[in-house]
């Protein structure tokens, strides 16, 4: 880090940057940002800043942005507004993809005191700690580590992720990831395996495995596979879950780690469309004959494996047999949700370039016919697990003593669990579906005796 240091108002300070301060964070978008926030979360932990809510007075707000639609970076600056109209005097600090996408609009903001990209998302406390010793420091002085993140301790959430990899070379044409996450890296296995020790040593019972796209991973002759395995063989009361991951982003070894009773039997695969036109259009590298090969390849190991996905409408040159295709297929592979992006044309991708931009007003027309359709296969599939046993992670418990959590097939339940404590597994029998907090979910109760065996059965049918 290039550092120059006002020594008048260094001298000022003499407690360590974060005693008796406070930070809050906000994170948009896809899961490995929630990673980095937890991370940057626990190092500011360590270094004795105090945790507070986003909606409470802060010294520090960092705000974790998404790009990935013109919504998300509206979401992203009302955030950033907030934040800065809620905490005067504060150091706001704003990363993520909207750091890397809109960096020099960014910086041109008053009320932002440092835009930090991607690359230097990991060295923000290193960075707030000088600014508060009174240091002179510019982001661009820090080195660039996708990979500089100790293991999760503080965390905000209950489940820990284990970045493997970060950037994509894909370069589908509707996507702006690969320019804001740049080029795909793998982290070195053995680093990843000692993470995840130190991640079970802090008390975490679910690992997300995580990345831009996490299917691509090579580091020396290992693949992705490797790393599952790798994961799995580690000793402990565990279970490991995917990921977002690309149809074409592994090889016939991965379907029999599903056999492994630590791997959760779920994966959001995305699928974008049920055209074949408009996967060629959108660049993705298989058919949809391709994907339904693979859904059932994995249903013949496990037959209630669970799916979810995410669909775009419409994408340039989008008729409306192409939509129908869409909702086909949707009904076709009964995904139990159905994350629906309305097509937002993003600066620079190829897409932007493409005849026959579809009108907003038909977007949203076909993206509320795809979501009422998404609900219905919901409560369906929901529903087929009544009578059925799921091993549950409990995630909070109310002051009513209800427990919320999710079963090992990523469908939330809530039961009656006074004198239970969090972030423990308990087997759960599903009784019936509700609608609690505007979210579907499964209400069971505990089973108290239960043979392995039984239970075993249970989750294989």
């Amino acid at each position: 880090m290039e550092i120059i240091t006002n020594n008048k108002l260094h001298q000022k300070i003499s407690m360590l940057p974060g005693t008796g301060r406070r930070v809050a964070f906000k994170t948009l978008g896809c899961r490995l940002n929630q990673y980095e926030t937890d991370a940057l979360a626990t190092q500011f932990d360590q270094a004795g800043y105090q945790i507070v809510d986003f909606n409470d007075q802060a010294d520090v707000v960092v705000v974790n942005t998404c790009t990935v639609t013109n919504k998300s970076d509206q979401k992203s600056r009302n955030l950033i507004n907030q934040a800065a109209r809620n905490n005067k005097g504060a150091v706001v600090v704003v990363t993520g993809c909207m750091a890397n996408n809109h960096k020099e609009q960014l910086e041109s903001e008053k009320k932002i005191t440092y835009v930090v990209e991607n690359n230097r998302k990991g060295n923000i406390r290193e960075l707030v700690d000088a600014h508060l010793r009174g240091e002179i420091v510019h982001p661009s002085g820090i080195a660039g580590d996708v990979f500089h993140y100790s293991s999760v301790d503080k965390s905000l959430h209950t489940r820990s992720a284990i970045k493997i990899q970060d950037g994509c070379d894909n370069y589908c044409t509707f996507c702006i990831i690969p320019t804001v996450r740049g080029r795909a890296v793998s982290r070195p296995l053995p680093q990843i395996v000692e993470y995840v020790r130190q991640t079970l040593d802090n008390g975490f019972k679910e690992l997300v495995i995580t990345g831009v796209n996490i299917g691509r991973y090579h580091w020396k002759d290992k693949r992705f596979e490797d790393v599952v395995e790798a994961i799995l063989e580690i000793p402990g009361d565990f279970r490991v879950r995917i990921s977002s991951l690309e149809p074409d982003g592994f090889g016939d070894r991965f379907y029999d780690l599903f056999k492994h009773p630590k791997l959760a039997p779920h994966l959001h695969l995305c699928l974008q469309s049920g055209s074949d036109k408009v996967l060629l259009r959108m660049r993705r590298m298989y058919s949809l004959k391709q994907f339904a090969d693979i859904l059932e390849r994995f249903r013949s190991i496990r037959p209630n494996f669970n799916f979810t996905t995410d669909m775009i409408v419409g994408f340039p040159g989008e008729t409306d047999a192409d939509f129908r295709a869409s909702l086909e297929a949707v009904q076709r592979f009964q995904f139990s949700h159905v994350h629906t992006f309305k097509y937002s044309v993003r600066q620079g991708t190829r897409a932007e370039r493409m005849e026959n931009q579809v009108p907003e007003k038909l977007k949203a027309e076909r993206s509320a016919i795809l979501r009422e359709l998404s609900e219905k296969n919901q409560m369906k599939i929901y529903s087929s697990f009544i009578g059925k046993t799921q091993r549950v992670l409990i995630e909070k418990i109310d002051r009513n003593g209800f427990a919320t959590g999710y079963g090992e097939h990523y469908i939330p339940f809530r039961f009656y669990a006074r004198q239970l404590e969090k972030n423990t597994f308990h087997n759960v029998r599903a009784v019936r579906t509700e609608v609690f907090d505007e979210k579907v979910r499964l209400f069971g109760q505990i089973v108290q005796t239960r043979s392995s065996k039984e239970f075993k059965l249970d989750r294989l049918q």
